[in-house]
């Protein structure tokens, strides 16, 4: 594990992990910064990393979306529905108290958004939002529509966890064995099957060269709220 010096906000902990964070210790570790957080202790984290293969359920899974449990399932206390983690694929988790920033979720996870989005228009991947459809979206080469991007938050006391994965190069066939997200009429794509070749360390860059950006769009005009 590399705890990297990257401070595009000194007061935040920016944390690169090479190798693959199984996801139980990652969910123990966020588990444990968020409590403390809460309490007025600690720092806040931005965390990327790789977790080996896993299926993820958040608060309004669907058992009937689990299409094939071929690995472990873990319930993990954030919004949305079933997801899949892997190998290939970049995670990112924002560890911010709301208080001392806006105290606005849907500003946060709209910032999460326009953050992804920016950074894979780096990359010359254009990426968009689409209203009721949780995810970072694309267009094959057909035209089509297919997530690149995942997004699930959970706030607990005002302090944020999980966040966001992008699909750099993961093996897409595992996605099969879920109905990712709950949405089945969309595929699921990656910068790879884009033709675009990006190492996760390439793409860690490029995102914190966005991140003044997103911290910007979080912040009240007035300074932390009461």
């Amino acid at each position: 594990m590399i705890d990297a010096a990257l401070s595009p906000d000194s007061g935040i902990e920016w944390r690169r992990s090479d190798g693959q964070v199984p996801y139980r210790e990652a969910l123990a570790e966020q588990e444990a910064r968020n409590a403390a957080l809460a309490e007025g202790r600690g720092q806040e984290l931005v965390w990327m990393l790789e977790h080996p293969p896993v299926y993820t359920a958040g608060t309004s899974a669907d058992v009937a979306e689990l299409v094939d449990p071929r690995f472990d399932v873990v319930e993990t206390g954030r919004g949305g529905r079933y997801t899949y983690h892997g190998p290939g694929q970049r995670v990112t988790y924002v560890l911010l108290d709301l208080k001392r920033r806006a105290k606005d979720v849907r500003l946060f996870v709209h910032a999460l958004e326009d953050w992804v989005i920016a950074t894979l228009g780096d990359f010359g991947v254009e990426a968009f939002a689409v209203p009721d459809r949780i995810g970072i979206w694309t267009r094959e080469a057909d035209g089509s529509e297919a997530k690149i991007g995942a997004i699930g938050v959970r706030v607990r006391r005002w302090v944020t966890m999980h966040g966001f994965a992008v699909n750099l190069s993961p093996d897409l066939s595992h996605f099969t064995g879920i109905v990712p997200c709950g949405i089945a009429e969309y595929g699921v794509t990656s910068m790879e099957r884009l033709g675009k070749s990006v190492a996760p360390g390439e793409w860690d860059e490029a995102l914190l060269a966005r991140a003044a950006d997103f911290l910007s769009a979080i912040e009240t005009p007035e300074g932390p709220t009461p």
